[in-house]
């Protein structure tokens, strides 16, 4: 693409987002799934290449039209007091820190790594923007179906990738594609669908959000991605204990845990061989052994490198060897141990925690049937998330974790929104000014 055309657009971008930076959010919500690469240069760390896609560029020019539009009008203040401020806070300096001392003892080099640490925090800037620009609920839902119908396309694209015979991946992915990035966010988006249509009392709104989450479940499938299968268990067992329906969920779960056997059967022959490849070692590759049991080799790679974390860490506790200064690993929190070392994972911990915890508590303080199921829906899609990264690195893959902090913004800020009629009847400045997220 042409430098002039790029730098048109990003300037008309600014200039509508200065105007109303409501137009801006959305275009951040479309372009988390749906944004083409722009280039990608050479290998910098653990063999990979800096991928550039429009959504950074993206994201890089409604920000900072964003924080031109608070310099110039004061009253919208920067940054919105919430109960995840200061472990988001933690993450990054912890973070950073162990980057820096990586550099400075050569167990990071180069300037390419600088890309990877940015990676890290990118989407915490989608949480700030969309947590600050929240105005009343009616404009978050519209945001939140936005999200959704984002979701609707990229299952629509995957659906025609079926008859291939090849893993489902998310558009714009490359070549190989990224069926686990692609498994993790549907295994998100399924979850919140889901809770939403567990809480309602409207009939209608049950159905659409079923038939959402049914859409999504069919390239999920496909996806064959084993850990973000494994990463549904927990969030249906969250969504089990936390919901208003417990019963019906943990009767329904029984009823599917009794009739395993037969509902195993309606599964396509490409899961079922996907998850069965799970325990079938190949001769003269590596193999981890459990008792009796051999695991496949893409599962006992995952298990070695946790080993060989664990052994990186004994000799670098504190700070580990910052980012990308250890060897690539497909484990999240064996990666955030040996490259940002216990504190580094302690203040991951830490976030974790706290999202889980104002997700809870924003599900308990809704009193919307819908708004309390989008935040138990969310709840939920992080205890899966919290599977996904055994076996993937969830909490630091942009089109997993923008979605994630997106939907976090939302679920934070809905408590504290004036409902439409209020909102409508108050200058927004001043509606952004008096809620305090506690």
């Amino acid at each position: 693409m042409d430098a002039p055309l790029v730098l048109a657009a990003a300037l008309a971008v600014f200039l509508i987002v200065f105007v109303r930076i409501e137009f801006g959010l959305y275009l951040v919500i479309f372009s988390m799934l749906l944004s083409p690469q722009l280039g990608a240069g050479g290998a910098v760390a653990e063999g990979r290449r800096i991928v550039i896609r429009s959504e950074d560029l993206l994201l890089l020019v409604v920000a900072f039209s964003w924080l031109a539009k608070t310099a110039v009008n004061k009253e919208l203040g920067l940054t919105l007091k919430t109960p995840l401020n200061r472990p988001i806070l933690a993450y990054v300096a912890a973070t950073a820190i162990a980057t820096l001392i990586g550099y400075m003892t050569g167990t990071v080099a180069g300037w390419g790594r600088a890309f990877y640490l940015l990676k890290y925090i990118e989407y915490f800037v989608v949480y700030y923007m969309v947590v600050n620009n929240l105005v009343d609920r009616r404009q978050a839902w519209r945001l939140v179906t936005a999200a959704f119908l984002t979701a609707v396309i990229v299952s629509l694209i995957g659906l025609t990738q079926i008859p291939s015979g090849q893993r489902v991946s998310a558009p714009f992915e490359g070549k190989e594609g990224e069926p686990n990035t692609f498994g993790g966010y549907l295994l998100l988006l399924i979850a919140v669908a889901g809770g939403i249509a567990l809480e309602t009392a409207r009939i209608r709104t049950r159905a659409i959000y079923l038939g959402l989450a049914g859409l999504m479940s069919i390239p999920f499938m496909f996806t064959l991605s084993r850990t973000s299968y494994v990463g549904a268990i927990p969030a249906l067992a969250t969504m089990a204990v936390l919901s208003s329906r417990r019963r019906l969920m943990i009767g329904g779960l029984i009823v599917l845990l009794v009739a395993s056997p037969v509902v195993m059967t309606l599964f396509p022959d490409s899961v079922m061989r996907r998850v069965h490849y799970t325990f079938e070692p190949e001769r003269g590759q590596p193999t981890v052994r459990v008792g009796a049991v051999g695991f496949d080799p893409s599962t006992s790679a995952r298990l070695i490198s946790v080993k060989q974390a664990f052994e990186g860490f004994t000799h670098r506790p504190i700070f580990g060897y910052g980012v990308t200064g250890f060897a690539f690993m497909d484990q999240q929190f064996a990666r955030t141990l040996v490259e940002t070392g216990i504190v580094g994972l302690a203040t991951f911990l830490a976030l974790v925690w706290a999202v889980l915890k104002a997700g809870v508590a924003s599900c308990r303080r809704l009193t919307v049937p819908e708004e309390r199921g989008l935040a138990l829906g969310f709840v939920a899609g992080t205890a899966g998330l919290l599977g996904h990264a055994l076996g993937a690195n969830t909490f630091i893959i942009v089109r997993i974790m923008e979605p994630f902090w997106f939907f976090a913004a939302v679920v934070v800020a809905l408590p504290g929104l004036a409902p439409a009629e209020t909102a409508a009847a108050a200058p927004a400045p001043a509606v952004r000014l008096t809620r305090r997220l506690a």
